[in-house]
């Protein structure tokens, strides 16, 4: 009998003042069914971790200057993003099935004057993905969102028929192809209180999303909404449903959050490749400490595998 192929998967260390190196060091103590490859500064990674990286395969990319747990130096912030270049390259080149990424922490590469607002944005751009979705996945949740990073007072105007009919379809394929759910079910909430109560909360839903729904249902999309968001959550409406669809970025995360954090991924939907990530930040204040939990990161490094071999076909 022919065994499948274990899955190549790159994991981007992150910011080097943060948590993400010894995280990405903790993935030595666990024998991965798969051919896993860190990306980083060996060095760095094997300071960290205490000890040489043995079984771990590592990419070295030299940091642009020395760095210390907690401190942030704008100086490495195109270390930082040569990671992501580098298991692009991969992947592109054909060495990796999948890339996994450790936090990396925004503000101090702006200070670097590199305009960046997050690694969904980025690998989009790198991999011309004209409309990539966050999902997140955890404690038996998953939910997907319909604008991202943006200011609340900028969300109703960016929650568009077209922008909300092109995200309902990416959820729809990806959950299909990537997670090979047969017919998707979505449950997609609204974006005012009580959906709107009839228009006396807000339009948003009557002139956008119910026309948008309607019009999905008919080419035969497993839609359900738009229902409150205050109790889209409630068992009996997630019964039957394989994912919910928040209007913004706090409106479904902090349920998914509550029940699964630290544990919990966050999967970019619409792009070409499969990509994971963890699902808290940077930490300075845990950095070099040994107290940050390596839970979130093993669960992306999991599920980035299990999404590798339902590609197969």
């Amino acid at each position: 009998m022919s065994t499948a192929p274990r899955p190549r998967i790159a994991v981007t260390t992150g910011e080097p003042a943060g948590i993400g190196p010894e995280l990405c060091a903790s993935l030595a103590a666990r024998d991965w069914p798969c051919e896993l490859t860190l990306i980083g500064d060996r060095g760095l990674l094997e300071q960290t971790g205490g000890r040489p990286l043995a079984g771990l395969a590592v990419e070295h990319v030299p940091l642009a200057a020395p760095s210390r747990p907690g401190r942030l130096d704008p100086a490495n912030a195109r270390y930082v993003l040569a990671l992501l270049d580098a298991a692009l390259d991969g992947t592109a080149a054909g060495r990796y099935d999948a890339i996994v990424t450790a936090p990396v922490h925004k503000g101090v590469i702006n200070d670097a004057g590199v305009p960046f607002t997050g690694h969904t944005e980025y690998l989009a751009a790198r991999t011309a993905t004209p409309l990539p979705v966050m999902m997140l996945v955890g404690a038996g949740l998953r939910v997907a969102l319909a604008t991202t990073h943006l200011p609340l007072a900028s969300v109703s105007a960016a929650l568009t028929t077209e922008r909300l009919d092109a995200v309902v379809r990416v959820v729809v394929r990806d959950l299909a192809s990537k997670f090979r759910i047969v017919r998707p079910r979505l449950l997609v909430c609204g974006l005012n209180p009580h959906a709107g109560e009839g228009g006396h909360l807000g339009r948003e839903e009557i002139d956008v999303i119910e026309p948008c729904l309607a019009r999905l249902r008919d080419e035969g999309l497993a839609l359900t909404g738009p229902v409150p968001a205050d109790t889209a959550f409630l068992p009996e409406r997630l019964q039957g449903h394989d994912a919910v669809l928040a209007m913004y970025h706090d409106q479904g995360l902090p349920v998914l959050k509550h029940a699964s954090f630290g544990h919990a991924v966050n999967v970019t939907l619409g792009l070409p490749i499969v990509r994971t990530s963890v699902d808290h930040g940077t930490a300075l204040d845990l950095a070099g400490t040994g107290r940050a939990d390596p839970g979130s990161l093993h669960a992306a490094l999991a599920l980035a595998i299990e999404l590798c071999a339902a590609r197969r076909p």
